[in-house]
């Protein structure tokens, strides 16, 4: 089963610090890495690697960003022939700062991400039609997140949204998804319950069930994640590793989603397989360079 991704690609520019700057701070850092990143692109590259037929539709600028981040993608096995060119605009830049206890805070310059509009689908309508799994997210305007769910939906694919980073969805959207993956935060948002905790946990999920999604993934971090799906409820932990840099996380996560559901694995299996992946990735500094490859889940006892 085909997987499709359509979202964003950024450039990260990340520091290593001894504490995250509190307003109008200025700290010295240590580390510099300048790699690529970018939710969507995260989670192609992560689902690549893990052995899924992936293609991705981006927008980037007609810059050296842009350009490396195609070439880049071409490295990874990914189809690149549906990535546009914005002549307008700058690619997306990510500015990231990680303290020593692995914690991260995140500024996003959207650039060519925020003019990947719904009309620049509709040439792409049979790519969408024939894909069997769209993996989507929100760094790229909601109207187009929208506008490619429902035609995924209509078509017969399964659509798996991670609404990140947070904000609120119209209740469209939520009865094309097959899967939707928020993390607290996220979760709490969507369904104005503070998730902190397994049962309020499950609250959220059942509450986003309500608004038409058939399986919903809370993702809690170092501690596992809480499937609801269509006939269970089980909270999977997660495995236990030294963290170094949690910055993508939740996209390998994703990407790895996509590849267990694309193979038709149970989502239980799912989750268990895409908690490894994340594990990995957190043991590594950066977003793309963080996701594992299908050798290292099957090492990883």
């Amino acid at each position: 089963m085909d997987i499709l991704v359509i979202g964003s690609s950024n450039t990260d520019m990340v520091v290593k610090a001894r504490s995250l700057p509190t307003p109008g701070e200025t700290i010295l850092g240590g580390d510099f890495f300048m790699n690529p990143g970018g939710k969507g692109a995260n989670q192609a590259v992560a689902a690549a690697r893990l052995g899924g037929n992936v293609t991705f539709v981006t927008k980037v600028g007609n810059d050296l960003f842009g350009n490396q981040a195609i070439e880049h993608f071409k490295e990874e096995n990914i189809e690149t022939k549906f990535c546009l060119i914005d002549s307008k605009n700058p690619s997306g830049v990510a500015l990231i700062t990680v303290d020593a206890k692995s914690e991260n805070c995140i500024v996003v310059a959207s650039g060519s991400n925020n003019n990947l509009l719904p009309i620049d689908l509709e040439p792409l309508k049979d790519l969408i039609a024939k894909s069997g799994i769209l993996l989507i997210q929100l760094e790229i305007p909601l109207s187009t997140v929208i506008t490619a769910a429902r035609q995924a939906h209509v078509a017969g694919s399964k659509v798996i949204l991670n609404p990140a980073p947070a904000c609120d969805l119209p209740n469209e959207l939520f009865s094309t998804l097959f899967l939707i993956t928020p993390n607290e935060t996220e979760a709490s948002l969507l369904t104005n319950i503070e998730v902190k905790d397994i049962e309020t946990a499950t609250q959220a999920a059942q509450a986003l069930k309500k608004k038409g999604v058939r399986n919903v993934i809370i993702t809690m971090g170092s501690k596992g994640a809480l499937l609801v799906a269509e006939e269970e409820l089980i909270f999977i932990p997660a495995e236990k590793v030294v963290a170094i840099d949690t910055t993508a996380a939740g996209d390998v996560f994703n990407g790895a989603l996509a590849v267990a559901i694309s193979q038709n694995i149970s989502l239980k299996n799912a989750v268990i397989f895409a908690n490894k992946a994340a594990a990995i990735s957190v043991t590594r500094m950066g977003a793309q360079l963080s996701a594992p490859y299908l050798t290292e889940i099957i090492n990883l006892t």
